[in-house]
C-alpha cells in the first residue's frame, strides 16, 4: 500500500470511494469535489495494486493549526492500518500542530482516539446551511 498526494486524474475514484463510504452530499457534484479536493494543502490516497482503497483532505497553515476534513476506506479494506497511515501521513511529525476534527460517524471516535486524539470541550462550530 501506498500513501501518496492525489491526482487530479484520480478525483472520480476517490469521489466514488467517498459515496461508497457514506459521503453522498459532499461528493454529490464531480466539480464541486474537484474544487475542494484543489483548495485543500493535504489530498492524500492509498494506492494497492493500482486501485485507490483510502482517501484523506486535510486543511493546515504547517504551523499550530490543522483540520482533518474528510477519511474513508474502502470497505473491503477496513481494519488494515491504512486510515492510520493517511492521517499520520497528513498530520506529521510535529507535536506543535493541534489537529480537529468533526468525529460524528459511527464508530470513527474509537479510531481517532488510538491516534491520540482526545474529545474536546473548546470547539465551537457554525454548521453550514
Amino acid at each position: 500500500m501506498n500513501v501518496r498526494p492525489i491526482r487530479p486524474a484520480e478525483f472520480e475514484s476517490a469521489r466514488a470511494l467517498l459515496a461508497a463510504s457514506g459521503w453522498t452530499k459532499k461528493v454529490e457534484s464531480a466539480e464541486v469535489f474537484a474544487k475542494s479536493v484543489q483548495a485543500s494543502q493535504i489530498s492524500l490516497v492509498a494506492e494497492e495494486a493500482g486501485r485507490i482503497v483510502g482517501f484523506l483532505r486535510a486543511i493546515s497553515d504547517g504551523v499550530f493549526n490543522g483540520y482533518i476534513s474528510m477519511v474513508a476506506v474502502a470497505p473491503e479494506h477496513r481494519g488494515r492500518g491504512i486510515g492510520t497511515a493517511l492521517v499520520q501521513a497528513a498530520i506529521g511529525q510535529s507535536a506543535n500542530i493541534t489537529w480537529v476534527l468533526r468525529a460524528d460517524r459511527e464508530g470513527v471516535q474509537r479510531f481517532y482516539e488510538s491516534l491520540g486524539f482526545q474529545k474536546s470541550g473548546v470547539a465551537m462550530e457554525r454548521r453550514r446551511q
